[in-house]
């Protein structure tokens, strides 16, 4: 898929991303304190290289780390800038993708690439060029954070669609309804998915589809990317253990 789908992609969901969540400012805080505690650091730089509209930039920018946010999606980023200075927090987005990112080599402790972001790249040579940027721009010895899906289990049963979720308003009035339809490619690896949300309208339902595509990329098979990329002792931690909503590549960049 070109990479101009996947930023129209997220543009076009920039203004209702939140919705997604019952509650965006407690998921902001959740995925916050999760990571946090991974990073194990105080006041570390961090970029987060897939920062949509800030889920996880403003909740490490709340536990004081000095965060910087790059997204493929214009929209997305500047919402993220948007929505951190609304909060009184300081954090800097540039669209970017990042299999270039615009830094400096070691410019950074940690990197973060959270919600299933690395998948929309759809090759290994891509992924590739993109650890090899995280891992770039990483110090020795920093840290790399990747979330997923849970892809192992869903590649052995290769749902079709996911659970509805519903959003209510701040004032307890008006929902939105969100769900996922996947459509699995013939090499059992690759699907399309479709992003349903159903927004109130005048007591009717308003349909918004917007349309993308990911690699169902499995744990070994990233982890050994990630190897090769430069990184040492990947390990997957489960939601579980790190009370993140998805599984985390957890590895640090080599000396």
């Amino acid at each position: 898929m070109p990479e101009t789908s996947v930023a129209h992609f997220y543009d076009d969901l920039a203004d209702d991303y939140h919705l997604i969540y019952s509650d965006w400012d407690a998921g902001i805080r959740r995925q916050g304190d999760a990571l946090d505690a991974l990073i194990g650091q105080e006041r570390a730089a961090v970029l987060d290289c897939s920062c949509g509209i800030g889920t996880q930039a403003i909740g490490l920018a709340l536990h004081g780390h000095r965060v910087t946010g790059t997204d493929i999606s214009p929209r997305a980023a500047a919402r993220a800038a948007r929505e951190a200075a609304r909060r009184s927090l300081s954090l800097r987005t540039a669209a970017a993708d990042m299999r270039r990112l615009p830094f400096a080599d070691g410019q950074f402790d940690t990197v973060v690439c959270a919600d299933n972001s690395l998948p929309h790249l759809l090759t290994a040579q891509d992924v590739n060029a993109a650890l090899a940027e995280m891992r770039r721009v990483l110090r020795p010895g920093g840290r790399l954070l990747i979330s997923t899906r849970p892809y192992d289990d869903l590649l052995r049963d290769r749902p079709a669609s996911t659970p509805p979720q519903v959003s209510r308003a701040a004032d307890g009035g008006e929902r939105t309804v969100s769900f996922q339809l996947w459509h699995w490619h013939d090499d059992g690896e690759h699907y399309d998915l479709e992003h349903f949300q159903l927004l109130p309208a005048g007591g009717e339902w308003r349909v918004q589809v917007r349309r993308t595509t990911y690699w169902a990329l499995g744990h070994d098979r990233l982890a050994g990317l990630a190897a090769e990329a430069g990184f040492v002792d990947p390990q997957w931690r489960m939601p579980q253990e790190t009370s993140f909503f998805q599984p985390l590549l957890v590895a640090r960049a080599g000396e």
